[in-house]
């Protein structure tokens, strides 16, 4: 199997985005709790957030007209691959307390390891990020780890 990975495209381990800032409020929590049909009191009333509400919020606010083709906004943080078709690789979170309303959060994603794997129709090469959601505190609320695939 050829080697893909250039010395250009390790680089890339250790870059962070820039980091994301969120207040959590009381009417966030409602909204998604009714769209996502969640049936506990403590999510329809804006008090605890369900535990899927921050999915997702470490991708920038764009308009329509800065998406990319597949519809997804443009990430700072993906390495120049030759592999250019993109596939979700899986999501592991970790929590340590309860997202309320009320929170101040701070988002932070990195870029952990990039490697490559042959699969049954090819290279893959996988991109693997760290997410770290901490309160005004600075203590972790939540880590996440996620991996992209391109084949």
């Amino acid at each position: 199997m050829p080697n893909l990975l250039s010395n250009e495209i390790r680089s890339w381990i250790g870059r962070s985005a820039p980091p994301i800032r969120l207040e959590v409020s009381r009417r966030d929590i409602i909204k998604y709790s009714i769209a996502t049909e969640q049936t506990k009191k403590i999510h329809l009333e804006g008090d605890i957030a369900p535990p899927m509400f921050l999915f997702g919020t470490d991708k920038p606010l764009v308009s329509i007209s800065d998406l990319a083709k597949d519809g997804l906004a443009k990430d700072v943080l993906t390495p120049p691959l030759p592999l250019k078709r993109v596939m979700a690789g899986g999501i592991r979170k970790k929590y340590f307390r309860e997202i309320k309303a009320g929170d101040k959060l701070l988002i932070q994603k990195k870029i952990v390891d990039i490697y490559q794997k042959e699969g049954r129709s090819g290279p893959l090469i996988f991109v693997v990020y760290n997410i770290s959601i901490q309160d005004e505190n600075e203590n972790v609320v939540m880590e996440i780890t996620q991996s992209r695939i391109n084949r």
